[in-house]
């Protein structure tokens, strides 16, 4: 079986493809049951850049396997997680999903839309239940109300403008590039501020001067004041993580003044304990993609030897949708 492995903790460079053996079928998050998956494609994300340099909140030690989530066919199943063998399913493995065959509790797996590919299916749980969560369960979006989304060409921010628009939001998204711009207009930003510019006054010039009900922010850093200037009253500045680097501090009298709330949005920590939760979020963003909403959007796509180069992409912010590996190709 081939597996994509993290030899030392010296980043993408420490990272290679190898043969290993099959995985045991059960989940050790869900002792005695799991969903053995026939990967078809796995999603890289940021958290296996910082896993691949031992700066992830959870350490691993190497050598290991990275790979949050996958897309592919179940090859095994207990019956008592409600799949079979064949069933078309999207997965969060919490670990080991970039190799060909990956195990992924029941709790977090999910049919596969109709119409959905692998590569789109690679990009749909991370993303998506995690925006879901942040904007719905913790953000409190309302139809009709304005969501600001930095970051808003990555696989986060793509995710984000739909869920949004889903909800009935009116979405602007905050980007570095006209690449950038393209993509989340293609993911249904209604409008676009570039981060180079003064985008806090123009976000407050096409809101006419009210500023934004919820601020989705992923990258943290030197914009986290200006996001919190970006608020209308009762605003809400929802944080999923700090792909800046940089942990940003607040003076609480900035909350005080507008009405406004600093909200922190873990979904994997939240569901872990919350099943029932997780299996409300999955169902929630199926209904999404049914309904048209959730399309995700597949960047760049590598081959499973070139899985470095796909932490490198992420690493280096050229990244634009989800980055893929594919373990289709040949």
């Amino acid at each position: 079986m081939r597996a994509v492995q993290v030899k030392s903790l010296d980043g993408p460079d420490a990272v290679a493809l190898v043969d290993a053996p099959e995985p045991a079928a059960e989940h050790p998050l869900t002792p005695g049951s799991g969903v053995v998956i026939d990967v078809h494609s796995a999603g890289v994300s940021f958290p296996d850049v910082l896993l691949s340099r031992g700066l992830y909140q959870i350490r691993m030690e190497p050598p290991f396997v990275p790979g949050l989530e996958v897309a592919g066919v179940v090859r095994s199943a207990s019956s008592d997680t409600g799949f079979a063998e064949g069933d078309r399913v999207a997965a969060f493995t919490f670990v080991a999903g970039l190799q060909e065959i990956a195990v992924a509790p029941a709790f977090m797996t999910f049919a596969l839309p109709e119409g959905m590919s692998f590569a789109q299916g690679a990009g749909l749980i991370l993303n998506y239940h995690t925006v879901y969560f942040a904007l719905k369960l913790r953000g409190r979006i309302e139809a009709g109300e304005t969501v600001l989304v930095h970051g808003a060409a990555g696989g986060i921010g793509t995710a984000a403008l739909q869920v949004a628009k889903g909800l009935g939001a009116r979405t602007i998204g905050v980007v570095s590039s006209d690449d950038k711009e393209r993509v989340a207009r293609q993911a249904g930003a209604d409008d676009v501020v570039r981060s180079d510019a003064p985008w806090r006054e123009q976000v407050k010039e096409r809101t006419d001067g009210r500023g934004v009900d919820v601020v989705l922010d992923p990258v943290g850093g030197e914009r986290f004041t200006d996001s919190l200037r970006s608020l209308a009253a009762d605003g809400r500045l929802v944080i999923v993580g700090f792909t800046e680097g940089s942990i940003p501090e607040v003076k609480v009298n900035r909350l005080l003044l507008n009405n406004t709330s600093l909200v922190g949005a873990a979904w994997g920590a939240y569901v872990m304990g919350r099943q029932d939760v997780a299996r409300h979020i999955g169902d929630a963003v199926n209904a999404l993609a049914e309904a048209g909403h959730v399309v995700p959007i597949v960047g760049a796509t590598f081959a499973p030897e070139q899985a470095a180069d796909a932490l490198r992409e992420l690493e280096e912010r050229r990244a634009v949708g989800k980055v893929v590996v594919d373990f289709d190709s040949a």
